[in-house]
């Protein structure tokens, strides 16, 4: 390998992956906890998804949404076939969150009607993360 190439790499090695590719990984939040919760437009609101919402990784990609948009929650199956869970964060990212699980779902769901319930301002957030319950 010439010097010149050898040289280029090593600075490609020091700057950030988005500088670089301008790739930002789906995982990362769009805030961190530490910022939401200074905010006072944080929100919580629970859901329940009724349609072909089960065995067709509903879950993972409610996770990945989630993350994306920079949201916490939690998302489970039920023994009824629905899928139920929590969202918080900031106001118009639970917004983008509620639109995102009553229209689009995971690309083989069919949702037929999405129930959001207790929607309520809070103070700080009230978990970490987005996992699944079971």
């Amino acid at each position: 390998m010439c010097d010149a190439r050898r040289s280029d790499q090593s600075q490609l090695a020091a700057r950030p992956v988005a500088a670089v590719t301008g790739y930002t990984p789906l995982s990362a939040p769009a805030h961190t906890a530490s910022q939401l919760t200074m905010s006072s437009d944080l929100c919580s609101v629970d859901f329940e998804i009724h349609g072909h919402v089960q065995g067709v990784c509903f879950r993972m990609y409610t996770e990945k949404e989630g993350l994306s948009l920079g949201c916490v929650g939690w998302v489970k199956n039920t023994n009824k076939g629905t899928v139920v869970g929590q969202v918080q964060g900031p106001r118009d990212k639970v917004k983008e969150m509620k639109v995102w699980l009553s229209k689009e779902g995971s690309p083989s769901s069919r949702i037929t009607r999405a129930v959001f319930t207790n929607e309520k301002d809070i103070p700080h957030l009230e978990m970490s993360g987005f996992g699944t319950r079971y």
